[in-house]
């Protein structure tokens, strides 16, 4: 069984919201950007405390992109906040050329990621950001998986030099991983052990991995679960030391199959180890309004679903 225990539950970008209150305070170079949204964004404590380097950019996020990237000429470190939709999709074009293309030290945070937006529908369910970020040459996807682990991205990406594209999201979801616990940019988290089969998960969906693992494990399952909170640059050592073990694996996440994690993985097996992989994602579908928990059992982003995956790979050995 699974070490990990939650300790409580709480929206992912509180975790943002707090470390960016944190990095107000101890690194003056911090400035927030934010397009129209920063109760959503929870970056109030600092515009608060730091109005001098606070920029309201109204719904202009195009614009908030641009000024984000001129602030890096001036040794500043800009962190942009909007919902993940306007985050990617709406600035595409800005976000190539200014910040990727250019090398510049901008981190792109975005929340209300996916389908757990729930009741705003799909126009603003972007569930293909992941894939927009990671083709971007030398840019960097993060998708942590709780409140705690937001958090120690946020810290993260604040010493790390280089564009960097944060994604969290909006419901409470259950926190598990320790505060203390270390956070390495590129670097994967084995949350159990096993020899059966490997789950990769990302984000929303490492809990009912783990879930899904457990109760695996009392059908007679051994289930490795491999928390890949940075999708680019892959932890390509730890997964293909993981699935030389169990020789079949399952990618779980909130994003289109298309362009995601699975995609990563499965680049990687096909490059290195060949390997039955099974994909838990939302199949090429846009999403719908509705409560986040039914949404995700709708797509089939749960551990039930895991569970079925784990089997089909296991039976493709």
């Amino acid at each position: 069984m699974s070490k990990y225990k939650i300790i409580d539950h709480k929206d992912t970008r509180s975790g943002f919201g707090e470390a960016l209150t944190e990095l107000g305070k101890s690194n003056p170079k911090v400035v927030a950007l934010c397009a129209d949204l920063t109760g959503s964004l929870k970056m109030n404590a600092f515009a608060a405390n730091h109005p001098d380097r606070f920029f309201q950019m109204g719904i202009a996020e195009a614009n908030m992109i641009g000024t984000a990237a001129g602030l890096t000429i001036g040794g500043y470190i800009p962190f942009t906040g909007t919902f993940a939709n306007f985050s990617t999709g709406r600035v595409y074009d800005q976000i190539r050329q200014a910040v990727a293309y250019s090398g510049k030290n901008v981190k792109i945070c975005a929340s209300h990621a996916g389908i757990t937006l729930g009741e705003d529908g799909a126009t603003h369910q972007i569930l293909e950001d992941i894939g927009l970020m990671k083709m971007l040459p030398g840019m960097t996807v993060i998708n942590p998986c709780d409140f705690n682990q937001t958090k120690q991205a946020t810290l993260a990406i604040a010493e790390y030099e280089g564009p960097v594209y944060l994604r969290f999201g909006r419901p409470k979801v259950p926190n598990f991983i320790p505060m203390d616990s270390e956070f390495k940019i590129g670097k994967g988290i084995t949350l159990k052990e096993g020899t059966d089969v490997t789950i990769i998960a990302t984000g929303h969906l490492v809990w009912p991995a783990l879930e899904a693992a457990n109760e695996l494990e009392k059908q007679g399952v051994n289930a490795e679960v491999i928390n890949i909170h940075t999708i680019k640059p892959l932890d390509e050592e730890l997964i293909i030391k993981s699935v030389s073990k169990t020789s079949c694996v399952v990618t779980a996440e909130e994003h289109q199959i298309n362009g995601g994690l699975g995609d990563s993985v499965a680049q990687l097996l096909a490059r290195s180890n060949p390997a039955p992989i099974e994909f838990v994602a939302v199949m090429d579908k846009f999403g719908q309004s509705g409560k986040p928990e039914r949404l995700m059992k709708h797509y089939g982003l749960d551990s039930e679903n895991i569970i079925k995956s784990a089997k089909k790979a296991i039976e493709r050995k």
